[in-house]
């Protein structure tokens, strides 16, 4: 029951929660890389996501709470950095497909 209410599980749920958003960043990437088209992405929902996790970063730089969690934050805010990298790469590549 301690361990329940103690630091650890509260951590172990967060790293949970950031892994189970995060599983599906590198297939996202992979499939902007090989569509080479930023239709059907939305740039709105990737700023939000990578929003979000600067959030939670900072949360946790704020709170003092620096701990292996905070990896697991900035591991996907570089995955989804690099999405939105190539949603402006794949724009680029529609306009010139489209002129």
């Amino acid at each position: 029951m301690s361990l329940l209410k103690g630091a650890i599980m509260p951590e172990l749920f967060e790293v949970f929660m950031v892994l189970s958003f995060g599983v599906s960043w590198p297939m996202s990437i992979l499939k902007s890389y090989k569509a080479k088209t930023a239709k059907g992405k939305s740039l709105f929902f990737l700023c939000m996501i990578l929003f979000g996790y600067a959030c939670g970063i900072t949360s946790k730089l704020l709170s003092g709470k620096i701990n292996y969690v905070i990896g697991f934050y900035i591991l996907n805010f570089f995955m989804v950095g690099i999405d939105l990298i190539l949603y402006f790469r794949n724009q680029r590549l529609d306009q010139l497909t489209e002129a």
